[in-house]
């Protein structure tokens, strides 16, 4: 048994690249395996926020002190406050902080998947960040056509498609993957399993190729991969399982 002492273990600021504003982190425990799971208290001053970010396997969030706000991406933003526990599943984008007059504490929860608990993306712009203020709904915090990705990177579609189809770019970003890749019904790792299961079944290498790879992202193993390919074998046809083991082949030698 291990006992870490109040005040005995050192705060630290929030670091500027992934939050606006003043921000500071108090750990409170690290993942000791087998567990999986770390904690820390994290302090907002008012008008400070996260920016906008998943978490692999999901994250809660236990609101000990202050009034704070927290926006699921497509949403409209939620007022927290002390006793309040947030669930955010697994993949879902969001941001989290202080309101503008309020600091906020609150205690943060989540698991680690391969060593990595959460995955940074765009800061929470002031437009963004004043809409909610507002109350207003996601079509103010939220760009409505497709826009390059965390540090400029190309977002998921145009990497797909590239420039010749700006609108199926748009539709595929802020429609597919903004939208339905994002609801709570489904964890991204089983829409992941879902939808490599209807290509292999469809026999669509191309799309399959991609989806191979969004898979491992969204945590599904490389095992589990193979499974359902030599189970769809029998459901979808063995050409379609050869096929697909094909590709499956060539993507797990990249990765």
């Amino acid at each position: 048994m291990q006992i870490a002492r109040s005040g005995s273990q050192a705060s630290r600021k929030g670091p500027a690249e992934y939050f606006t504003g003043a921000v500071r982190v108090d750990p409170l425990f690290q993942a000791n395996a087998p567990s999986r799971t770390a904690g820390a208290y994290v302090t907002f001053e008012p008008g400070a926020r996260s920016a906008w970010h998943t978490h692999p396997l999901g994250q809660v969030l236990v609101v000990t002190a202050g009034s704070g706000r927290v926006q699921r991406w497509g949403d409209p933003v939620e007022q927290i406050q002390p006793g309040d526990v947030v669930w955010i599943p697994p993949g879902q984008k969001h941001w989290h902080g202080a309101s503008p007059e309020s600091q906020m504490t609150h205690m943060a929860i989540q698991e680690q998947l391969e060593g990595k608990t959460v995955d940074w993306m765009e800061k929470v712009s002031d437009e963004q960040y004043g809409a909610a203020a507002m109350g207003q709904g996601p079509s103010s915090a939220a760009p409505a056509r497709s826009v390059p990705g965390a540090a400029g990177q190309p977002t998921p579609a145009q990497r797909l498609i590239g420039d010749v189809s700006p609108k199926l770019v748009e539709l595929t970003d802020n429609v597919l993957f903004g939208d339905v890749w994002e609801r709570p019904e489904l964890s991204k790792r089983d829409r992941s399993l879902a939808t490599v299961s209807a290509l292999i079944a469809m026999n669509r290498p191309d799309q399959l190729r991609s989806h191979l790879v969004r898979a491992r992202e969204n945590g599904v193993t490389r095992e589990e991969l193979i499974e359902a390919i030599t189970h769809l074998a029998f459901y979808a046809g063995w050409p379609s399982a050869m096929t697909a083991i094909s590709v499956a082949k060539d993507v797990f030698q990249e990765k």
